[in-house]
């Protein structure tokens, strides 16, 4: 590492990130539609992530990369009782909601399924 680097200083946020953060804090959600949408999204995820559970395929890839990890305080993966540094509960979570769901497809100008960024979001909220 170069002398020449503060390692004490943060750098200020890039500004899509500030306008994002101001959007979230300050704009109000006065669409019913969108709450619906949403609510509708996330019942969805969780119900195939639930449903995953029950097949093996699936449950073998969850779990503590270092068997017998114990992380306090980490993120749970819902439908289990794991508790994982919240990385490695992002990816379990991200698997076990996109197991029965891998090939929906997604009709929007976007490439991403609305799930595909909600193991991410409930492991860190969580």
């Amino acid at each position: 590492m170069s002398a020449n680097v503060d390692v004490n200083h943060r750098p200020e946020p890039d500004q899509v990130l500030v306008d994002i953060a101001d959007y979230v804090c300050n704009h109000p959600m006065t669409s019913e539609a969108a709450l619906d949408t949403a609510r509708y999204c996330l019942m969805d995820t969780l119900g195939c992530g639930l449903l995953a559970l029950r097949f093996p395929e699936c449950t073998k890839h969850l779990g503590p990369i270092v068997p017998g990890t114990v992380v306090p305080h980490g993120a749970r993966v819902p439908g289990t009782q794991l508790c994982l540094d919240p990385v490695k509960a992002a990816w379990d979570i991200g698997a076990i909601i996109r197991w029965l769901d891998y090939n929906d497809t997604w009709l929007a100008a976007e490439w991403g399924h609305p799930s595909d960024n909600l193991g991410g979001i409930l492991a860190t909220a969580d």
